[in-house]
């Protein structure tokens, strides 16, 4: 098994306390900073593919993901300089009541890793702050997310705020659908962690 692949099997696997080391250990053998974070980010594909089959949780994917964050701590440095490596910055957080920050957190990482640079509002945003700190970090995608049917109206206003602004909006959370996304002109839609990177890289080509 080559190092990349041991760095692939400790992410999906959550191995938070190995993955940095032997992402140093690939780095020392000659492998590429991109080819190690393509290798974790098709690992993270994985879980999140299992995820979305109901065959591990949220707990397992969230391990995963911040196993795979110690990875990018590494490599950081060297992809600084790396233009193609950078997708442009993505404002993140829950909408105006919303305290549930698992799902946005597990997100904000996978889409630091897969290349944004992220900006974390955290949890229970008014959808004027979304709006602005997207126009003071010339933003190309803001994602936002509600975990309950009560902050539904928080996301819609969120949503809409924000397309008046010009930007490009992603939503998702536990009651979100297409048809509603849709309905609250979100240009993205995504139903979890996984398919957010997926829907979030497609939206910014």
């Amino acid at each position: 098994m080559s190092k990349i692949q041991e760095v692939q099997e400790m992410v999906a696997k959550g191995k938070t306390k190995v993955v940095a080391g032997l992402v140093q250990e690939a780095l020392d053998g000659g492998a590429q900073p991109k080819e190690i974070l393509d290798a974790m980010i098709e690992s993270m594909g994985i879980v999140g593919d299992k995820f979305s089959a109901g065959e591990i949780f949220v707990p397992e994917m969230l391990i995963s993901a911040k196993a795979m964050s110690k990875g990018v701590d590494v490599l950081k440095p060297l992809l600084a300089g790396d233009a193609s490596t950078s997708l442009g910055t993505c404002v993140i957080g829950t909408v105006a009541g919303d305290l549930h920050d698992i799902g946005k957190n597990l997100v904000s990482m996978m889409l630091e890793s897969a290349g944004f640079t992220m900006i974390d509002l955290g949890v229970d945003v008014p959808a004027a702050k979304f709006v602005e700190v997207a126009k003071e970090n010339n933003a190309v995608i803001v994602a936002a997310s509600g975990l309950l049917t009560t902050t539904m109206p928080a996301l819609k206003e969120t949503s809409l705020a924000l397309k008046d602004a010009g930007f490009t909006v992603i939503v998702g959370g536990a009651p979100v659908t297409q048809a509603y996304a849709t309905e609250i002109k979100a240009d993205g839609y995504a139903p979890d962690a996984g398919s957010a990177v997926t829907k979030a890289k497609e939206l910014v080509k």
